[in-house]
């Protein structure tokens, strides 16, 4: 849980030495199909728009990477890596140039889909009880950041979903191997 904490300190943080700076971090999120803009891969999960954009992802962001980290924090970096690697470059190849896209909600879909795909990939019916709770909860919102609107990157969204069952299906809990059967 440390680790947790610790990421949403540094977004607050970093939110809090943005306002201070007018604004002027938010330069450094992902800027599509410029070099210099892959840093944003990185940086972009602890910049936000504001306050309201910081609130409305540290939620879901907390209580998803709650769960995942009762795996362990090893499990909780592992997903929030490979989540942040996809949805930062999927957004970086695809988005449009001349934009920059911030925030940790694409960090935030991939938690999501990590926790609804996992439970497929480990065959446990606990972990397909939890990412139905995830559907229950956040589904329409879930769906919703799919969708073109001016001021959101639906691509981070769309990346990050992306990451999630991809992180699933190459974390998932493989079967220990048993002792090879008996000769007849």
């Amino acid at each position: 849980m440390a680790i947790l904490v610790a990421l949403i300190a540094l977004m607050w943080v970093s939110e809090v030495v943005d306002i201070a700076l007018d604004h002027r971090l938010d330069r450094y999120g992902i800027e599509p199909r410029d070099v210099d803009g892959l840093d944003g891969v990185a940086a972009a999960p602890f910049l936000h728009v504001g306050f309201g954009h910081l609130i409305a992802n540290t939620i879901p962001f907390a209580l998803m990477g709650a769960v995942i980290a009762l795996d362990g924090a090893k499990r909780l970096v592992l997903v929030t890596v490979l989540v942040g690697l996809i949805s930062g470059l999927g957004t970086w190849l695809v988005a449009a140039e001349g934009t920059i896209h911030v925030g940790a909600s694409g960090i935030v879909f991939g938690y999501a889909t990590y926790l609804i795909a996992r439970g497929v990939f480990d065959r446990s019916a606990a972990e397909l009880a939890v990412g139905a709770l995830v559907v229950v909860a956040w589904g329409g919102v879930l769906l919703g950041g799919l969708e073109p609107q001016r001021g959101i990157s639906w691509q981070g969204h769309l990346f990050g979903a992306i990451g999630g069952v991809a992180a699933a299906s190459l974390l998932a809990k493989r079967p220990e191997p048993g002792p090879p059967p008996r000769p007849a």
